[in-house]
């Protein structure tokens, strides 16, 4: 593991067992403060399991987990949510019943329990449909969207509990290239506010072109932690996942 300055998220030793089958194996990780960073790796890795433990939706079977120096590893994802960590899904989940304003508005009691006022949250509302351009369709029911649309209601919700550290499960999936193109800009824009972010993603141009750092998963194992440039020139991690994609990334 390369050690990070001022580490707001740490994981030591964390493995996770199904039964007879490992999952994750001794994972260590850090995502520093201000930090945009990605965990790739191929199929059955164990990417999603490992969002799974640092929300609290699945509990551990060995190691720490902390955010912000406090351990959080068996807490409940409510907890962890009023903490300041947020997260989407690799499967879209949305409310069939709820418009766009009300999945943000829903989700923005999670920073009030925190003591955020009503009119911060508010505005943080207001300021979110502009900055995801989904004023237009504000009212309507977030599943009438299109796909695009309700990736972007997904980061919104994240977004509405007012989190330090946003975990986003293949967040450009399926979309466009100008559709990727426009969540890689806000995804900057939202570190440039001091929002941390660390993504699992496949889309290796998106990856490479973003990402300040990248920890590489295979069998539930790190193989590889570093920046772009070190992990396209690590030899592991192209027998492993990146092969010819890598090449394509470069040139």
């Amino acid at each position: 593991m390369i050690a990070v300055a001022e580490p707001l998220l740490r994981l030591s030793g964390v493995g996770k067992r199904f039964g007879g089958v490992v999952a994750l194996d001794s994972v260590d990780l850090e995502v520093a403060l201000g930090e945009i960073a990605s965990v790739i790796g191929p199929n059955g890795a164990g990417k999603t399991t490992l969002f799974n433990l640092m929300t609290g939706m699945i509990p551990a079977s060995k190691g720490a987990i902390e955010f912000d120096g406090n351990l959080i590893a068996g807490l409940r994802p409510h907890r962890i949510v009023r903490l300041g960590i947020a997260r989407t899904f690799q499967n879209i989940r949305l409310f069939r019943s709820l418009t766009v304003r009300q999945h943000f508005r829903l989700a923005q009691h999670a920073a009030a329990r925190r003591g955020e006022s009503r009119g911060a949250g508010d505005a943080r509302l207001e300021e979110l449909l502009d900055l995801l351009d989904l004023r237009a369709v504000a009212l309507r029911p977030a599943t009438e969207l299109s796909y695009g649309q309700q990736r972007r209601v997904e980061i919104g919700r994240a977004l509405a509990t007012a989190p330090r550290l946003l975990l986003l499960d293949e967040p450009v999936a399926g979309m466009s290239h100008e559709e990727t193109a426009a969540i890689a800009a806000l995804l900057r824009v939202l570190c440039g506010r001091g929002i941390t972010i660390l993504l699992i993603e496949h889309d290796m141009s998106f990856v490479m072109g973003l990402c300040d750092r990248i920890t590489v998963l295979d069998f539930g194992n790190v193989i590889a932690c570093g920046d772009p440039v070190s992990i396209q020139r690590e030899q592991r991690v192209h027998e492993a996942y990146l092969g010819k994609e890598v090449g394509d990334a470069q040139g």
